[in-house]
């Protein structure tokens, strides 16, 4: 015997709701004879009408109702595999270019590639790294599609920023040295300082704060990586002021972790461009990246 076809299925339960073979051929653009050629292969295969053809309108059957009902749990099974089968597809062919600045905002990038390779695993994720300023350009440009990076007051127009991470800043300090509980601008003002390259986000941050109290520090060193800079502080080089970090506290037999007052903290922000349909793929990976780590 021969398999029940879902287009004829899908034609009898048009048929049925519309109540015409007229009305169904138009809503499924077919030749009306295609349509009463589908109904009459249904009723030869199941050997009974499944429809009562009266003067104005056309009912189902009792066999007519019970195929229906039927055909439309299997048409929507159909249509849920065509769509799944497509989001395979799609995401096989999807690829999603992000940029993250460098710095200890790189320490978090194995978390987010990971987990976003879980969710996503046909995605074919690239990843660009490179300074704040030059990644809002590419973003702006079209040249990647999400960047991480620290909070700025100057975005370009076309870009819209969304928090993701708040970190506190702390000092470390030699472990030499006589430190206070909170270390304040004017305390580390006359003693040698590890700042992070002028063109950063957190080099202006540090500044910033001592500008606030009338102060310029003493620079010793502009060091751009954490754990260098972490070094050279436990070698007594000088103190440095950098994002909270667990690790921070295993190395306390050679230097001091102390809070900053007044506080200071690096916020990380997702960026997308503005013009993002709705859905997209990059937002659908900005709001997943944003689980990863709530605003504090």
């Amino acid at each position: 015997m021969r398999e029940l076809k879902l287009d004829q299925l899908r034609t009898l339960v048009t048929v049925v709701e519309l109540g015409s073979f007229t009305l169904a051929a138009r809503a499924l653009h077919l030749s009306q004879p295609t349509v009463s050629l589908h109904v009459a292969e249904l009723e030869k295969r199941l050997e009974q009408p499944l429809l009562v053809r009266g003067f104005r309108q056309l009912t189902a059957t009792p066999a007519g109702d019970e195929l229906v009902r039927r055909a439309r749990r299997l048409l929507r099974e159909a249509d849920d595999a065509v769509e799944a089968v497509g989001r395979l597809r799609a995401d096989a062919r999807a690829r999603l270019r992000i940029g993250a600045s460098t710095g200890g905002l790189s320490r978090m990038l194995p978390t987010v590639m990971r987990e976003l390779s879980a969710v996503w695993p046909r995605m074919q994720l690239e990843l660009r790294t490179g300074r704040s300023p030059e990644l809002l350009d590419w973003l702006a440009a079209g040249s990647v599609d999400l960047v991480l990076v620290a909070e700025r007051e100057a975005l370009p127009d076309t870009v819209v920023a969304l928090p993701w991470h708040r970190t506190p800043l702390v000092a470390l300090l030699p472990q030499a040295w006589q430190v206070p509980a909170q270390v304040t601008p004017a305390w580390l003002a006359t003693r040698p300082l590890i700042v992070n390259e002028p063109a950063t986000h957190i080099h202006g941050q540090v500044m910033g704060w001592f500008a606030q109290a009338g102060l310029q520090p003493t620079v010793r060193l502009e060091m751009p990586f954490e754990e260098v800079a972490a070094g050279l502080v436990g070698a007594g080089y000088g103190a440095a002021l950098l994002p909270a970090r667990p690790d921070w506290t295993r190395v306390s037999d050679t230097l001091h972790v102390r809070p900053l007052r007044p506080a200071l903290q690096r916020s990380v922000v997702v960026c997308h461009r503005k013009a993002e349909e709705p859905g997209s793929l990059a937002l659908q990976v900005a709001a997943a990246i944003r689980r990863l780590q709530p605003v504090d």
